[in-house]
């Protein structure tokens, strides 16, 4: 999977620093703890911090590309993921005169490049981020997959960029410092809100996904190489169904691909059940496997789960029924509620700013444990977005509201806002500004009214905002122990056939996700077809609620406390004396841990707040 790192410097000679670059680069020696390179010349620097997964041995980076004649450099790439389709694309290029030296993906993307020029960043199918500096046209592209399912930040200095996978490693350059301004807060205050490009510092931008960021000595440009677009959907329900399931099959069996031990991550619920049938199959097809399966629990879950809008039930009873149906190895891994506040700061250092307190630290947990045994993880994550699982679905069906509907419930929003801050920063003003500019880029359907218009506007609000959110949170928990997470829900092919299909398909019988159950039936045990959905265990101890609470109340008596300033000592003060966690419903996640992440982050990152 790997961490990228680099400098563009018009004016400078990067040759003289080559220390500068591998500083950037060592920040996301986690990312790559397997190898590491740094490449030169006059006006860049690339760093790359290596996880070895295909072509261990001869895959090291960066890795150039040199003329079949001559021998002369012809351009040098850092690049962090995997296309899917690298064996496809690497027969194709045979076929049209290229040699390869290696069996990597990252050698495919070069001579890709020299036969297709920026445009062969269309031809991949794959989970991707890669900074490619043309040596003939002094041209620097920084591409993205699809989905954004790999990060890629930049940062634009006087006389060139900064860029890598996150924002450690550009602030390691020493040309960009952490400040951030009301947009910034109002990220870290809001979940799933966030614009795309938009990086919480005010410094810092991301790559928008499916974007080509080309930069030549007259300036910074965008490209949208990939964009959803929306068409009538011509497919009867059984053609429907069984599109799916070819798609799934492919794009399954192609992400299982690897040349080191790979495994999945199994809930027990439809989306990972789903992926470990199917990934189950594609090793035995290859004489291959069992396949090695992983979930999390909380010790104690059995006297401490209680029930709310997205945990109807807990997961062990059907991780069960899909390990004996399917013949996995599985492990169970116990996380130990105090491990939650305990491991927090880590958490938080893999983010580079605050996330949703638990939610994260249980996936980071669970990665650690898991990267123990493996090195590749398939994960069901994307379901819910591609096929309409999560609750507001249902609910924007029946009663659309005017809204994000992931935060339909929330009331007041600026409470926990500081008097200081509040003439700063109305999240709710913010937040209906941000919704309507996302309903702007939805691609319409001419003549499309009703549920159907309003339920594409949902779906794109969905692919938009929330799942960046998502993946944002898997990919830095993931890396951050060297584990790289394949997500085949987030295939762009996938994504662009369901997109066009009507909600009453997408909701076949009735059921969330009534399509997805419909094409793999036959794969999973019938109460898992059937499982409603529930989401990813969290942390319900009293033990850790006592503890938050507790360093909460620390905080909020400490004089020097940075996030003092932006919070209000009264509603933090209510929210600890208050005994019920969560409301019942779906809500943003609960706010008094996040709001000890931020303390940390403030102080830990010595962020400037510019109003």
């Amino acid at each position: 999977m790997c961490g990228i790192a680099g400098w563009l410097d018009w004016e400078r000679d990067l040759t003289r620093e080559r220390a500068a670059v591998a500083r950037m680069a060592d920040t996301l020696a986690r990312r790559g703890p397997d190898d590491s390179g740094v490449w030169t010349a006059p006006r860049i620097g690339l760093g790359h911090r290596r996880l070895a997964v295909t072509d261990p041995v001869g895959g090291a980076q960066p890795m150039t590309a040199h003329g079949e004649d001559d021998g002369r450099p012809l351009a040098v790439v850092s690049f962090s993921g995997e296309i899917h389709n690298h064996r496809e694309l690497r027969a194709e290029l045979r076929a049209r005169g290229h040699r390869f030296r290696t069996s990597s993906d990252t050698e495919v993307l070069l001579a890709a490049h020299r036969e297709w020029g920026a445009e062969a960043i269309t031809r991949f199918a794959g989970m991707f981020a890669y900074a490619l500096w043309d040596i003939e046209r002094q041209t620097l592209h920084l591409g993205r997959d699809p989905l954004g399912v790999k990060p890629l930040y930049y940062a634009e200095h006087d006389t060139g960029v900064v860029f890598g996978s996150e924002p450690k490693a550009l602030f390691a350059s020493g040309l960009v410092r952490p400040e951030v301004d009301a947009e910034g807060l109002t990220d870290v205050f809001t979940v799933a809100a966030k614009r795309p490009g938009d990086a919480v510092y005010r410094t810092l931008r991301e790559v928008r996904p499916g974007h080509l960021l080309r930069v030549d000595r007259g300036g910074t440009a965008s490209y949208r190489y990939w964009r959803l677009v929306s068409a009538p959907h011509p497919d009867d329900p059984d053609t429907t169904v069984a599109a799916v399931r070819s798609l799934l099959d492919r794009i399954v069996a192609e992400q299982t691909r690897a040349d080191v031990p790979l495994g999945a991550l199994l809930s027990g619920g439809i989306d990972s059940s789903v992926i470990t049938a199917l990934g189950a199959k594609a090793l035995a097809a290859e004489g291959l496997g069992p396949l090695a399966t992983y979930s999390v629990d909380f010790a104690g879950a059995e006297d401490d789960f209680t029930a709310d809008a997205l945990h109807l039930s807990r997961d062990a009873p059907y991780v069960r029924a899909v390990v004996d149906h399917v013949g996995t190895k599985h492990q169970e891994v116990l996380v130990e509620p105090t491990a939650l506040l305990a491991e927090s700061g880590l958490a938080l250092r893999a983010r580079d700013h605050p996330g949703v307190g638990d939610l994260d630290v249980s996936l980071h947990l669970l990665f650690r444990e898991v990267r123990k045994h493996l090195t590749v993880a398939l994960s069901g994550e994307g379901a819910d977005d591609a096929f309409g699982g999560y609750p507001w679905f249902a609910r924007e069906a029946e009663q659309p509201s005017d809204g994000f509907p992931w935060s339909a419930g929330v009331r007041d929003r600026n409470a926990v806002l500081s008097p200081a801050l509040r003439p700063h920063l109305d999240l709710h003003e913010r937040l209906e500004h941000r919704y309507r500019e996302a309903l702007e880029e939805v691609p319409r359907l001419d003549g499309e009214q009703g549920i159907d218009r309003r339920m594409r506007e949902v779906y794109h609000l969905q692919h938009t905002r929330f799942l960046p959110f998502l993946l944002d949170r898997k990919d830095r928990m993931s890396m951050v122990h060297g584990l790289e997470v394949r997500v085949p829900y987030c295939d762009h092919r996938l994504i662009e056939y369901v997109w066009n299909v009507p909600w009453r398909l997408k909701s076949l019988g009735g059921r969330e996700k009534g399509l997805l159950r419909a094409a793999v039936q036959d794969a999973l045990p019938i109460e898992v077809v059937h499982r409603p959905k529930s989401g990813f265990p969290v942390g319900q101890s009293p033990e850790y609620l006592r503890s938050v609470r507790e360093a909460v109340s620390d905080m909020i008596a400490d004089p020097h406390a940075p996030a003092m300033e932006l919070l209000d000592a009264g509603t933090l003060r209510a929210m600890v004396r208050d005994q019920d966690w969560v409301n019942g419903s779906f809500t943003p996640p609960p706010i008094l841990p996040r709001a000890l992440q931020l303390n940390d982050w403030l102080s830990a990152y010595d962020v400037r707040v510019v109003l």
